[in-house]
């Protein structure tokens, strides 16, 4: 199968629409990284999904709709989901959230489970392909199962190479690393997957506690130990080069390319996917990150990172 890159116009994305609707699977921006698309409400075209990516079927994915008429139908919200929705969406935040009585989602989207994770997503390329279906889609990132994110076509392209057929190119993405993901409880909510939207930001939205997840199962995407992948091993919190690496820098340590010179967080998390993409590609045989401040958006980054360096 030939993967084409075409553009993410209106002409693009009814060529999506109509490859989604063969249930197969097309490559997607988001703000926050590409997704690979398909109808979440079809068995098939979701299995697709988890052939193209090589995903193990019990890590369930994210379901991303238009609107809250969609998502009502998909899953069942509470008045804290409600807050936290009327707060972030559309945008990076994915709510896990018991399953709609009736929902259309395919037992695969969720993996078996009886909650779904729901996300009403920002950019606008993704909401026209949302509408054009006319169902919601299931979308995780578009790269083979555990390696890095893609944040640009061409990150795609190269991961999915005669896998997928077709790439929609809107240019690199804004935020750069996945959604925040939280599972909405009664009085608190869970942290599954850190991301922009954080913690302090989520307790000042839903007026609620918020708990790191640790109880072993996988309830969300980006769970896995080992995720965000290079093919080379990765040294976290590095000050100097070793021999034979590639070093990633962030403020004080300049490296052989830097996710922020500056330290600024919000550029280092746009960054990110896409200077691991760059050293991955480089000679050196392996690759050093400098250290990432763990606060604010710090800990989604170190969160992708320690997954990137994790054994496997």
């Amino acid at each position: 199968m030939e993967t084409r890159i075409i553009p993410a116009d209106e002409a693009g994305i009814a060529a999506a629409a109509e490859a989604i609707q063969r249930t197969r699977p097309v490559a997607v921006p988001t703000e926050t990284v590409y997704g690979l698309a398909g109808d979440a409400t079809n068995g098939d075209a979701v299995a697709a999904i988890y052939a193209a990516k090589g995903r193990p079927s019990f890590n369930p994915l994210i379901v991303h709709v238009d609107g809250m008429d969609m998502a009502e139908t998909v899953a069942t919200f509470s008045p804290l989901a409600r807050r936290l929705a009327e707060a972030f969406w559309p945008g990076p935040l994915t709510l896990v959230l018991p399953l709609a009585e009736d929902a259309p989602v395919a037992r695969l989207t969720t993996a078996g489970l009886s909650t779904v994770a729901v996300r009403m997503p920002a950019h606008p390329v993704i909401r026209a392909l949302i509408t054009r279906c006319g169902h919601p889609l299931a979308a995780p990132s578009a790269n083979a199962s555990g390696s890095i994110s893609a944040t640009r076509a061409e990150h795609v392209a190269q991961s999915l190479a005669g896998r997928i057929e077709l790439v929609l190119d809107g240019g690199p993405t804004e935020v750069g690393i996945e959604s925040t993901i939280v599972a909405v409880e009664e009085d608190r909510l869970r942290l599954l997957r850190p991301g922009s939207v954080t913690p302090e930001m989520l307790t000042e939205a839903g007026s609620v506690s918020v708990s790191t997840s640790d109880n072993g199962t996988i309830e969300a995407p980006g769970q896995m130990v080992s995720h965000y992948a290079p093919s080379k091993p990765v040294r976290l919190n590095a000050m100097e080069r070793r021999p034979n690496e590639y070093l990633i820098g962030f403020g004080p340590v300049a490296g052989d390319t830097s996710l922020s010179p500056d330290a600024n967080l919000t550029e280092a998390a746009a960054r990110l996917f896409d200077v691991l993409h760059v050293a991955d590609a480089a000679s050196a045989p392996a690759i050093a990150v400098a250290p990432i401040p763990a606060s604010g958006l710090g800990i989604a980054i170190n969160d992708r990172l320690r997954r990137a360096a994790a054994p496997r």
